[in-house]
């Protein structure tokens, strides 16, 4: 028999970008037991959910959910508002930059990919000016949407979606600003209705700290407008079936209610702390690791320290070291899971997660795994990360949520 949850002793340490740690309160509310999701109770439940969502958005539009991963989020939103043939723009700041590509190639679309070039442009967030300079050459407004990811997990990147939207605006063009901010949500702050995005996309393992199998499109006017028009051929993704089941709570065909449970929790436990505090504790957690990678004299993946992930830090190690045999030694000798290299960063970096449900305790332990693993792995620190990470944490306290 496969054992899913054995160890020798303790907890296992799951400091991947996601999925997150899912808290116990959460996993209690999960275990409810399931009820008709034709019934009143369920249209309660769907209502409650479907007002609170929006405000993690911070949105007034509808927020429509998915029973699926982000990867389905991604198929929804430009199924229901592109047409086969279509001329998306995209910009390349990673690994999942590039899958949402695929995807729109797949889809019939004709995805136009930028960015800066090879690996070194992985290490680097959206460049607006670049988006910009095309949108003003396609004066024939053949391009229907850009698309861009928020915070690229495989690169520790958060870009800066607001200086998007002023490219857009900048250069007169009509094109949808479409946004993954799957690792994003709840973790770094997002705008959807103050940054003017039409279609944002999100997952509910990250930030929102549950099981994966929830995804999110929350949808502006103008994207609502499009979807009446296009014709890209849809059925469990169309977003009209969705909206017109949710006033009244409910969904068009059976929704995964013991996850629905799951974000209920989830929604009140942010909404209780209040998203700011949320938002900066979380950019608390990453300056402390990012003073522990620089106390090893290792490079952080980002090289912009504007848009520094407050979700997690991509360490790259030294030349000739295999970062995949670094995170293999880690998982075994402390029970640590890491992040690997995805892409053009394969074995060259690791990933470590502080989202969700944490603590600087947690982020001290971790560390500490790092820090032996690597050593054990032969790789040479300049000093200690843990001792770095401490002093930063004891100097900087959070304040207590109100």
């Amino acid at each position: 028999m496969l054992k899913l949850d054995y160890h020798p002793s303790g907890r296992h340490f799951l400091q991947i970008p996601g999925p997150s740690p899912v808290p116990d309160r959460i996993l209690r509310a999960m275990s409810l037991p399931t009820i008709d999701h034709r019934g009143p109770e369920f249209g309660a439940l769907g209502r409650e959910i479907l007002g609170k969502i929006k405000r993690v958005f911070r949105t007034e539009n509808p927020v429509i959910i998915y029973p699926a991963s982000g990867t389905g989020a991604w198929e929804a939103a430009l199924s229901n508002v592109l047409s086969p043939g279509d001329r998306v723009l995209m910009f390349e700041t990673g690994h999942f930059a590039t899958l949402w590509h695929k995807m729109a190639r797949r889809l019939q679309l004709e995805p136009e990919f930028i960015g800066l070039p090879g690996y070194e442009g992985w290490r680097r967030g959206v460049q607006a000016e670049m988006i910009a300079a095309r949108l003003e050459e396609d004066t024939h407004h053949e391009i229907k949407a850009v698309c861009v990811v928020h915070n690229e997990t495989s690169t520790g990147v958060t870009s800066d979606i607001m200086a998007v939207r002023r490219a857009i605006d900048a250069a007169g063009h009509p094109a949808l600003l479409m946004v993954d901010t799957i690792s994003g949500l709840a973790s770094a702050d997002y705008r959807h209705d103050e940054w003017g995005v039409d279609v944002t996309i999100s997952g509910s393992q990250k930030g929102l700290m549950l099981p994966p199998g929830i995804s999110f499109n929350a949808v502006s006017d103008k994207a609502i407008e499009a979807s009446r028009h296009n014709t890209m051929p849809k059925s469990f993704w169309a977003w009209d079936e969705i909206l017109e089941a949710n006033r009244n709570g409910y969904w068009p065909y059976t929704p995964n209610t013991n996850l629905l449970y799951g974000l209920n929790e989830a929604l009140d436990m942010l909404l209780e702390e209040g998203l700011d505090h949320v938002l900066a504790r979380h950019r608390r957690w990453a300056a402390g690791v990012r003073k522990a990678v620089e106390a090893w004299g290792l490079e952080i993946q980002c090289q912009d320290p504007a848009v520094y992930s407050p979700v997690l830090t991509g360490v790259v190690v030294p030349e000739g070291v295999d970062a995949d045999e670094v995170r293999r030694i880690i998982y075994e000798r402390f029970d640590l899971s890491l992040g690997m290299g995805l892409g053009k960063a394969k074995g060259r970096m690791f990933r470590i997660g502080h989202l969700g449900d944490c603590n600087d305790l947690t982020l001290i332990a971790t560390l500490g795994g790092c820090e032996a693993g690597m050593k054990l792995a032969g790789v040479t620190l300049e000093g200690s990360g843990v001792t770095a990470a401490l002093e930063y944490f004891a100097g900087h306290p959070l304040e207590a949520a109100h």
